[in-house]
């Protein structure tokens, strides 16, 4: 094969001359593209916990505005641990000790991306599903955010509701997430998941089809009706191995029938436990029974409070139920779902106390708590 010299010296020509140019005029010689750092690290840096040395992330550590979130978090952290999480484990370990043993799957429907919650009910679960309307977001990147106080700000605000209370309010959420990188749910999740001493070993965006299949894709080369990511990670206290699902997508009876992928996708899991929190009372309206049905028809064990399955759907021949708390009824936003049985059960029965918040009521003196176990 013949060489093209003159091509090549006028090449060679041409690359001199843009290196030249790029020395005299460093303003527009090329930016170096950013080493991409591990899920791991980003899900530490972004909970305000330190990276190892030798990541791309360390160098940001400096960053006064990185050094006042992670004292903000610290702070919020430690007082939700305080104030909920040592309480919620000590009843736990008397009042629902089998919530701590391994389970196959947990469903937690309407979740959003509440994955603080469901990981301190069932800290053994091998697969958890979470879902909402909420949008995953790209994957997070730290290195690429233009103003990183702003960013870290938003993803502070996202999360205030859910450590001050019990529960994340949406419409603020979608305000926060929609600034800077870090939009999205996923930021959320890998907050959480690094607060609550878990390593990420896999991250995989995907899609379900009409089938339930999860499909691995690359993110903006999505197919499929529904989207999702996959987080394997590694609880760091056991050395389980366990994994997070994710989608966006509408379980409505409307939304079910328009992409049925998730729930196929559920039902391939099979049985285990479901997990009901702050769910805006939608499994009481009709346009709701098809979900409403997978819970109870795929759920040995389900966590509840009062804004999940109405009590008249549970059928005494199947379920055995225990009250915990006290039920004052829905808060005003929702007071058309009081259900008079449930108070006159409450009443009846004299729940033990609870000493933590749960749900829509944040003041443990208020909050209720059912746990349904299938006979």
């Amino acid at each position: 094969m013949k060489t093209n010299w003159t091509a090549l010296s006028v090449i060679l020509g041409l690359l001199t001359a843009i290196m030249v140019c790029a020395q005299e005029n460093p303003e527009i010689a090329p930016r170096a593209i950013p080493v991409n750092s591990g899920p791991n690290d980003v899900a530490r840096f972004l909970a305000g916990m330190p990276v190892p040395e030798e990541s791309p992330l360390a160098p940001l550590m400096r960053d006064p505005a990185w050094q006042t979130h992670a004292a903000f978090f610290e702070e919020q952290f430690s007082k939700l641990n305080l104030r909920q999480l040592q309480k919620l484990h000590a009843w736990q370990q008397t009042a629902l000790p089998e919530s701590l043993q391994p389970i196959p799957v947990v469903f937690y429907m309407f979740s959003g991306p509440d994955f603080l919650y469901v990981d301190q009910f069932f800290p053994k679960a091998g697969v958890y599903v979470l879902c909402g309307k909420e949008a995953l977001g790209p994957a997070p990147d730290p290195l690429r955010i233009a103003n990183l106080s702003s960013a870290l700000g938003n993803l502070e605000n996202a999360m205030k509701s859910s450590l001050s209370t019990t529960y994340f309010i949406t419409k603020d959420m979608k305000v926060d997430l929609h600034e800077q990188n870090l939009n999205g749910v996923l930021p959320i999740l890998y907050a959480y998941l690094a607060r609550a001493d878990k390593s990420i070993t896999n991250v995989a965006f995907g899609s379900l089809g009409s089938s339930g299949v999860f499909d691995e894709a690359a993110p903006g080369k999505r197919g499929g009706s529904i989207q999702g990511v996959r987080i394997r990670y590694t609880d760091n206290q056991s050395g389980n191995a366990q994994t997070l699902f994710y989608f966006t997508t509408d379980i409505s009876d409307g939304g079910v029938k328009a992409t049925p992928g998730f729930l196929k996708f559920c039902q391939r899991l099979g049985t285990g436990a479901s997990f009901l929190k702050s769910s805006s009372y939608l499994l009481f309206e009709n346009g709701f029974a098809t979900i409403r049905n997978f819970i109870l028809d795929h759920s040995n064990i389900i966590v509840q409070d009062d804004s999940g399955i109405p009590l008249d759907y549970f059928d005494p021949n199947k379920w055995n139920l225990r009250f915990f708390g006290v039920y004052l009824g829905p808060i005003d936003i929702f007071k058309q779902h009081y259900q008079p049985r449930l108070r006159e059960l409450f009443d009846r029965t004299n729940p033990p106390p609870l000493e933590f918040g749960f749900g829509y009521r944040w003041n443990y003196k208020e909050a209720n708590l059912t746990v349904a176990t299938h006979k």
